[in-house]
């Protein structure tokens, strides 16, 4: 049994590196694949690989173990050689240089104009692998411009047609600074000819102003003049132009949008141009749903419906959509520039939110500031790119990160774009591409991605890695595979329907049978595979874990490699093998979890003696016989005689930078850790701690005291310290001169108060006699002889008589 043991070590040992112990990895994805075959496999993630080698599977191990990451095939002792894990990849297709063209240079044809790189890409992807590639943009000095001046020709609009009317020339001639190839062409607008938007009364359809002004017919959208480079021919159509009405404030101007954005021809659009819309207005708009007040339900369907330059379907269609427009103008490259009136800012402003590459110009009452308005738009525009991406195939991703102008980084939303760009700069792009899976249909896909406002963009081709290169050298109806009833495909069955197993042994028919359940359970017990796997044509598949680490094996899936004791958190110590619940240790390791050390040159003091003969070596510690002494080798006794005076002078010159060794303090004095305190309370105390401590108390040569600690703990010095002296202080005069002087005024004050209450008794003592003396004195009562008392007594004589009766 020992031999066995040990070979089984020197095997495992091949493979095992000096810690088996990995982070837990939650939610294994390629073991919760469960793949039965390599392109499963291969689909789970780009960390999953697939062994194919034929005798890779132990015991007890189903097919799908066959599919894990990469270091746990390796562990396992599967060859690099044998592991399918094939990687996507990247080729460029159409690589030319952006165009570093300077205006006033040779014209280019438009067609030679590049401002984007690189202009085709095949990407080969796989499940959850990440390609990246960087785009380069750089915007072309002197590119040609299509501008389209849309305007509103409702009655408010009538002071607003005048200032437009020398538009032409005025433009040209501020544009032609910005690029030497410009282009103007100008439509109107007024609204569907349908009531209640206009009044349909014979009259009013011939001329809808009122107060005997000549207006003109309403109409939904008229295209009056295409894209041209002659101004002058601008101004002349324009002012032939006459001003409409309706009846309500919104106007059509959607449906005038749409038109324009799809009419590509009738309106003149070059292809590789900036394009710029212009939409005036001092009105609100009508969007979907609006046309039903007309009557009109049907949805617009986003065609060219011009006829003599005229929108002819107006009465037929509903107005479009916010999301139909963003839609179309995108599609077509138009860039859109609202001049609206102070009124309306907010409106246009929360739909400019809504239509990427588009700004929003005040407009005065009278358009008198429409070129500034345009010349700033434009430049707004022109100063930020946007990339769009078409449609993505389902469970394909794609990241953006810009690296913009002077550095800026950004990821997310904000990766897709950079602002203020000047002709001429160069900014970069690194956008990552992820397939979480492979299409249904496995076939190569075709994205798009460009930047909003511009023709050119980059093709980009997708291959997708759905199957391994060994599944196509697979063997049908192989003998490996029982009777052949499978296919030897990458080192594994891939059974025929109606057949299961490793080898594709059994009948899906059979496989819950009594008998072959009976083969699945250890000693006749009850439990089948151990509670720890399944039975499968009679042999029992181990279940896997989300940890690849941990397995079960054995005939009856009673193994596995991860219940063996735990020392230091780790597997057996880290010092051994986990074999079906026992550690099996390294050499000069023993114990249940291998933490005992045989090796002792750990407990060898500096005297060479083990333990410096005052303990014994256990697992390569040492414990020490005798309690004053410790450290690793029993050599620290910090609490024998001396330890105080032999640390005095560097615990002096660490705290104080005073006494003997101040100046050679840090050479000589920092074998341990100090640690300062307040107070003598701050220091460790002998029955707090859970190892020696010494306290001591030494004077400096100014007859100061200070007090420390010193103690051994897990083989560290400390000293703990008070931070201050206590030094003898001498009398202080001026207390004792103010006790002097207070002690004088106070008794003063105490005499002055005897004295003061004495002399109140005594007084109270003679006014007392007198009161008495007062009252004991006899005076004379004999009636002075000639006093007369000042009262008379009178008698009414008639006083006591009846009166006389009547």
């Amino acid at each position: 049994m020992m031999e066995l043991k040990l070979l089984l070590i020197a095997t495992l040992l091949g493979v095992f590196c000096c810690s088996i112990s990995r982070a837990q990895k939650e939610g294994n994805e390629c073991i919760n694949a469960n793949a039965k075959y390599c392109g499963e496999c291969i689909q789970a993630g780009a960390k999953c690989g697939w062994c194919r080698h034929p005798d890779f599977l132990k015991q007890g191990e189903a097919v799908s173990s066959r599919c894990d990451e990469l270091q746990s095939l390796l562990i396992r002792g599967c060859s690099l050689a044998d592991i399918e894990n094939p990687r996507g990849g990247q080729r460029v297709l159409l690589d030319r240089p952006v165009t570093n063209r300077l205006k006033g240079a040779d014209k280019l044809r438009l067609e030679n104009i590049t401002q984007i790189q690189p202009q085709k890409l095949a990407i080969t992807l796989r499940a959850g692998e990440p390609q990246s590639f960087n785009l380069k943009f750089k915007r072309a000095e002197d590119y040609p411009i299509d501008m389209y001046y849309l305007m509103d020709l409702s009655y408010s609009m009538k002071d607003d047609l005048e200032n437009v009317k020398n538009l032409g020339t005025s433009l040209m001639q501020e544009m032609i600074k910005i690029t030497s190839d410009f282009r103007i062409g100008f439509g109107s607008f007024v609204e569907k000819t349908v009531m209640p938007y206009i009044s349909t009364t014979p009259a009013k359809l011939l001329n809808p102003c009122t107060g005997g002004l000549n207006c003109t017919s309403p109409f939904s959208y008229k295209n009056v003049l295409k894209l041209t480079s002659d101004g002058k021919k601008f101004n002349t159509l324009v002012g032939e132009q006459q001003i409409s009405g309706n009846l309500d404030s919104p106007e059509g101007g959607f449906d005038a949008i749409m038109q324009v954005a799809v009419c590509g021809d009738q309106i003149g659009w070059r292809t590789d141009v900036t394009r710029l819309l212009v939409f005036s207005t001092d009105a609100g708009f009508h969007f979907a749903g609006d046309g039903k007040l007309g009557g009109i339900v049907l949805p617009n369907d986003g065609k060219c419906h011009l006829e003599n330059n005229m929108y002819t379907m107006s009465h037929y269609y509903d107005y479009p959509s916010i999301a139909h427009l963003v839609q179309k103008l995108s599609d077509n490259n138009i860039q859109t520039i609202f001049a609206v009136t102070e009124e309306f800012q907010p409106v246009y402003k929360e739909l400019k939110n809504l239509i990427p590459k588009s700004a929003v110009g005040t407009l005065s009452a009278n358009s008198s500031n429409v070129i500034n308005l345009i010349i700033d738009a434009y430049n707004s525009l022109s100063s930020e790119v946007i990339l769009e991406n078409s449609k993505l195939p389902e469970g394909l991703t794609i990241a953006y990160t810009s690296l913009c102008k002077n550095g800026i980084v950004s990821e997310g939303e904000n990766g897709r774009k950079c602002s203020n760009i000047s002709i001429g700069d160069e900014v970069m792009f690194t956008i990552d591409v992820t397939a979480t899976g492979c299409p249904k249909m496995g076939k190569p896909e075709t994205i798009k991605i460009k930047p909003l406002g511009f023709n050119e963009e980059v093709e980009i081709t997708l291959n997708f890695i759905c199957e391994c290169d060994c599944s196509s050298g697979g063997i049908a109806d192989s003998d490996n595979c029982t009777l052949g009833n499978g296919t030897l495909e990458c080192g594994a069955c891939k059974c025929n329907p109606g057949r299961v197993g490793r080898n594709c042994e059994c009948s899906s028919n059979e496989v819950a049978t009594e008998d072959m359940d009976r083969t699945c359970r250890r000693d006749n017990g009850t439990d089948l595979c151990s509670n720890n796997g399944e039975c499968v044509c009679g042999t029992c598949e181990c279940k896997k874990r989300d940890n690849a680490d941990e397995r079960y094996s054995g005939p009856f899936c009673e193994c596995d490699n991860f219940n063996c004791d735990r020392s230091n958190s780790q597997l057996c110590g880290g010092n051994g093998l986990c074999v079906c619940r026992e550690c099996i240790c390294k050499p000069n390791w023993k114990g249940s979890a291998c933490d005992c050390s045989l090796d002792h040159s750990t407990c060898m003091a500096s005297n060479k003696q083990i333990c410096n003969g005052r303990g014994t070596c256990e697992c390569g510690a040492c414990k020490c016989t005798d309690p004053k002494f410790q450290g690793l080798t029993c050599e620290n006794c910090p609490t024998c005689p001396g330890v105080c005076i032999e640390h005095k002078d560097c615990v002096q010159c660490r705290t104080f930078g005073t006494g003997e060794k101040a100046e050679r303090c840090q050479e000589d004095c920092s074998e341990f850790s100090l640690v300062k305190v307040k107070d003598r309370d701050g220091l460790p105390q002998p029955n707090d701690a859970a190892y020696p401590v010494m306290h001591c108390k030494e004077r400096d040569a100014n007859d100061c005291w200070f007090y420390y600690t010193y103690a051994v703990n897990n083989n560290t010095k400390e000293v703990h310290v008070v931070d201050k002296l206590e030094c003898p202080t001498g009398p202080d005069i001026i207390p004792i001169v103010l006790g002097v002087v207070v002690g004088i005024v106070l008794i003063g004050l105490a005499l002055l108060l005897i004295w003061k209450l004495l002399m109140v008794i005594h007084d109270r003592r003679e006014f007392a006699k007198f009161e008495k003396e007062k009252l004991n004195a006899k005076w004379d009562t004999q009636e002075n002889p000639i006093y007369k008392s000042p009262i008379n007594k009178f008698q009414n004589p008639n006083y006591g008589r009846k009166a006389p009766v009547l």
